[in-house]
Order: structure tokens, then sequence, then C-alpha cells
């Protein structure tokens, strides 16, 4: 093998797997799941896009997390006392409710999990998405020249925040912009806190840089969170009215209001562990989906196996190119041995031998000789067999239809036979060959007559050295 080829077959596998390494680590870098996905951030999912992870670590450290499926209701129970509004999937939230989220009590900390604008607009924050990343990186909290004022994340060296970038769209100083604008705070008796990525909340990513230190640090600020877990989009509101123009009253007077949860299903102050939910319903994987309808084969898998079933399908594409079509011309290569041509003739004859195929050796040694005659005579190919027959006839002496008989007759029947016709096609196509002689005058008359000599034994065909050579 040449020293080109040796090459590509070390270089080929090289940049394949160098490939497929690369594909893996770009997909896991763009696997950023939708907050359509059933499960996103739930507190009691258990996949990678859940939040279950981090509602147990807020209840490690004594934070009461309230898990909430209507977003009326858990814009009730951010009242009374500081509560933090957690919201991971804004994108659900309907048009007519979003207009409540500027108007919380005070001492409630709203933090939203990569708003799209229409949010922002409608919540009345003054904030726009100013440039979004392909993937999340990972970044301090300081930027060049300013410090982060959230002392509750400050603690969190690296966190994976900057995927979403915001900018101010008010007044200079009104935002405190942290991790490189991937998180934005709107302070005030009711602060506003925007998250540009759902990367330090998820269970699969909580792990990496320090995203458990800046989750757990945003959110247990007051003690108290109310987790808005939306299976789908939210309805609007049972009575469609116009957005209030005042804060939502407090409920130091203990009575009921019709808005009440009481009011809504029968009770229960719906504070719970990460497990359960008001009313003794399950929420993530297990409790969605509940309306009968089919899951779409999509999603139906995770993002990982559609992106593993691509590279699977790469990967065979390039073994079929590469099995198709080598890289590079073919290079000759030298024979490990030489082999006589005597030899040769002798393995392909007890080939034949071994095979009874007395048939096709005849017909290969009659198509043999036709074609030695054809050159010599100069008759074409397509000649008749009578025309062969008698051309041939008249440059040997011999009778018309016995060259017919041996250049188109039957197949021999023995192994004698074959032999036979062999010697009598060799005698009729070196005789075709020879120029005839000319005689010269007189010398028959001075020339005594010779006896006729026997016709030549018919040719037998040399044994394997292992049966008799003695060489």
């Amino acid at each position: 093998m040449s020293a080109r080829g040796r090459r590509h077959r070390i270089v080929v596998p090289v940049l394949v797997a160098v490939l497929l390494t690369a594909i893996t680590l770009v997909a896991r870098e763009i696997d950023q799941p939708d907050q359509t996905d059933r499960g996103f951030l739930s507190p009691a999912a258990t996949g990678d896009h859940g939040g279950s992870r981090l509602a147990a670590s807020l209840v490690q450290r004594g934070v009461v997390v309230q898990r909430e499926t209507d977003t009326i209701r858990a814009l009730l129970a951010t009242r009374p006392g500081p509560t933090t509004l957690f919201v991971p999937a804004p994108e659900l939230l309907h048009p007519r409710t979003v207009g409540y989220l500027g108007l919380l009590p005070d001492g409630t900390r709203l933090v939203l999990v990569d708003p799209p604008r229409r949010v922002l607009a409608a919540a009345g924050l003054p904030l726009r998405p100013a440039g979004r990343r392909w993937a999340t990186r990972a970044v301090p909290p300081h930027g060049q020249g300013s410090s982060c004022p959230l002392t509750e994340v400050v603690p969190a060296a690296t966190a994976a925040v900057a995927r979403q970038r915001y900018a101010p769209t008010g007044a200079p100083g009104s935002v405190d912009l942290c991790y490189a604008a991937g998180l934005a705070r709107l302070p005030g008796a009711a602060e506003s806190v925007v998250v540009g990525a759902s990367d330090p909340f998820r269970n699969g990513r909580i792990d990496e840089w320090d995203n458990l230190a800046f989750a757990t640090g945003l959110l247990a600020t007051s003690g108290r969170v109310v987790w808005l877990d939306l299976d789908g989009p939210a309805p609007p509101p049972p009575e469609p009215s116009p957005a209030p123009t005042r804060p939502l009253p407090d409920r130091d007077d203990g009575t009921d209001e019709p808005g009440d949860p009481e009011d809504l299903d029968g009770g229960g102050n719906g504070e719970t562990t990460p497990g359960g939910r008001p009313g003794g319903e399950a929420s993530g994987p297990g409790g969605r989906g509940t309306s009968g309808e089919p899951n779409p084969l999509w999603s139906a898998f995770p993002p990982w196996f559609w992106a593993l079933l691509l590279q699977l399908a790469l990967a065979a594409l390039l073994i079929a190119v590469g099995r198709a079509r080598r890289l590079g011309p073919p290079t000759p290569e030298p024979l490990p041995v030489s082999v006589p041509a005597a030899e040769t003739v002798l393995g392909r004859g007890r080939l034949y031998q071994r095979a009874h195929a007395r048939e096709s050796t005849a017909r290969v040694l009659r198509s043999a000789t036709l074609a030695r005659l054809a050159r010599r005579l100069h008759l074409p190919a397509e000649a008749p067999p009578g025309t062969v027959a008698a051309a041939v006839a008249a440059g040997t002496g011999d009778r018309p239809d016995a060259i017919h008989e041996l250049l188109y007759g039957d197949a021999p029947r023995t192994d004698r036979d074959l032999l036979e016709l062999a010697g009598d096609l060799d005698r009729v196509a070196g005789a075709a060959e020879s120029p005839p002689a000319r005689p010269v005058a007189g010398a028959a008359e001075s020339l005594p007559a010779r006896p006729v000599a026997d016709p030549p034994a018919p040719a037998r065909l040399p044994k394997p050295r292992s049966e008799g050579d003695p060489r």
C-alpha cells in the first residue's frame, strides 16, 4: 500500500470522529427547550427540562414553595407579605392577564424567564431585547467597570445566563444590568427581574457552573415562592374587563372576594412541597395531557433522541460514500508472485477436466481456432460455416465436409475425443497459417518419392509436478 493510502486510512476515521464530536457538542449547546414543552420548568417534573431540583433546593433552605397552575390564583397568592412570583414560561400568559404583572403589591419580586417582547411591553417594563445568542454563555455577574447590585446572586461567580440580552428603554440608571446584560432588574416597591436564559433553573443544567447558587439566591430572598406552572397557553380571565388602574388590595379585613382561590376550587391555601399541588393534582409529564389528545411524534421523544438519530444517519451516509468511491485514483500494485503461462494454462485445463466441461472446452477451442483462421484467410466475422469450411479446406488440402465437422461438429463425449479434437484443430490452424511451398521445376523427377508419414499423435495435457514430474 502506498504512503497516500496509509494516510487516508488514518486521517479519514480521525476526521469522522472529530466531526461527530463537534456535532454532538454543538447539538448539546443549542439544545434549548421551548416554553410550550410539556414539563418545562415545572417544580414536579424530574426530566432534564423540569425544575424539581431547584424546588427541592429551595425547600432545603426553608423556603415555602407554592405551586399554582392558574394565573389569577398566582397573582392573588402574592398577598399578603413579601413574596417572589416565579414565572418560568411568560410566553404562555394570556394577553389580558399580562397587565396585572405590573400591579403587584409592595414587597413582591417578579422573576420572568426569557419573556418575549409582547410580555415586556404589556407588563409595562421599560426593557427591550437587545440581541440573542445561538447558545447560552456562562458569564460573571460583574461587567467591565460596573458591579452587579444584586448581592444575593453575587456569590454565583459564573452562571449560564447570557443568551437573551436586554437594554433599557427608559431613563438611564432605571435598570440594573448584570451577567453581560443577560439579567435585568427594575428596582421599586415591587421589583421585577428578567433572566435571559432558562439554563440556571433546569434540572439538566443546574449543576453546571454556579447555576444552582444563582437560581436559589435569586428566588429565596423573600422566603416564599409562588411558582406559576402552566400546562399550556393560559385561558382568558373569567370576566373580561379592562386592566385594573390600581394595585390589588390587601386582604387584611378577612373578607372573601370572588377571585379568591377558595371560591375557585373549594379551599386550600395552595402551599405545597415540590411533589404536589392543591386539590391533589399532579404536575409534570405525568399530570399533563389529560384532555386525551394523542402525543405528536415529535414531542413523544426528547430532543437528544432526534439529534442522535441525525448523527447516525450522517455517519451512515459518510460510510456509504466511502464505500462507493475510494479517496483518490486506483493505485496499481505489483503481484506477490509470478505464475508462468504454462502453469496458468494447465490450471485452467484441470478446472475444465474436474468439472467434466467437455462441451465448454470444445467451444472455447473452436472459437479460438476460428478467430485465428479468420485473421489468416481474411474472412469476415459473420461468414457462414460453409464459406469458412471451403476456404480452410482450400488452404489445407482437406475435404470441406471434414473441416466443417471439425469446426462446427458435435461436442466430444469422452476426454480422448476432446484431446483428438484439440490436436486436429491445432494442426488445421497451423497448416492454414503456414505459406504453401512453391514447387521447383524438375524437382519432382530428380527427388525420389517419400513415403507418406503418419499423422501426428494428438496432444496430451502435461501432468502436474506432483504426479510424476521428475523436476
